[in-house]
């Protein structure tokens, strides 16, 4: 198994299946599947225009995040692991966006694009650090984001499966406050 070593924090399993074989929580391909609520998101069920609308706000979110994490990609300030560690959480918002947008249609809404420029801070963006904090900014925000959201979503269904993302979403956010030595989990709360 390979890991990500980070210079003020532990090493750290590369890959989500790394880290769930070596706690010993590794969970069938159908387990994760229910879980990640791939099925709950296509099969859309009693989903109401609201949750349409809810699920287009994360959409946007997601292409946000996916814009965000190539401009650290390709500031030339990250080195290897954090190039890596950009790129794979790039990678999970591609997926999110991908079935949440799938869902809309479904859903017979039409899908947020992305924007063809999004406002990001690249002049205050000097070092790796600085872009693994932005990153952990926005991961943060996308936290407070599904909390919010999965509540208010008329299909449970929906609610479980954005509660899903919100968990990687956290687990982007704790890695990445490790990756620049701050405490990954800093309360037993998220606000």
């Amino acid at each position: 198994m390979s890991f990500l070593a980070f210079a003020n924090g532990p090493l750290l399993p590369a890959s989500r299946r790394g880290f769930l074989k070596s706690s010993g929580l590794l969970l069938s391909g159908t387990a994760v599947a229910l879980l990640a609520g791939r099925e709950s998101l296509a099969a859309g069920g009693n989903a109401t225009e609201a949750d349409a609308r809810i699920l287009n706000t994360a959409l946007a979110a997601e292409l946000e995040a996916v814009a965000a994490y190539q401009v650290g990609a390709e500031s030339g300030l990250l080195q290897k692991p954090a190039l890596d560690l950009a790129i794979t959480f790039q990678g999970h918002h591609r997926e999110h966006a991908d079935v949440l947008a799938k869902t809309i249609e479904k859903l017979g809404g039409k899908p947020a694009a992305a924007k063809a420029r999004y406002d990001f801070p690249t002049a205050k963006l000097k070092n790796q650090a600085d872009v693994l904090r932005f990153a952990a900014a926005l991961e943060k925000g996308a936290v407070s984001a599904y909390l919010g959201a999965v509540p208010v979503f008329a299909n449970r269904d929906l609610a479980k499966a954005a509660a899903s993302i919100l968990g990687d979403e956290a687990m982007h956010w704790a890695i990445l406050r490790q990756a620049v030595g701050e405490m990954p989990v800093p309360s037993a709360f998220v606000a």
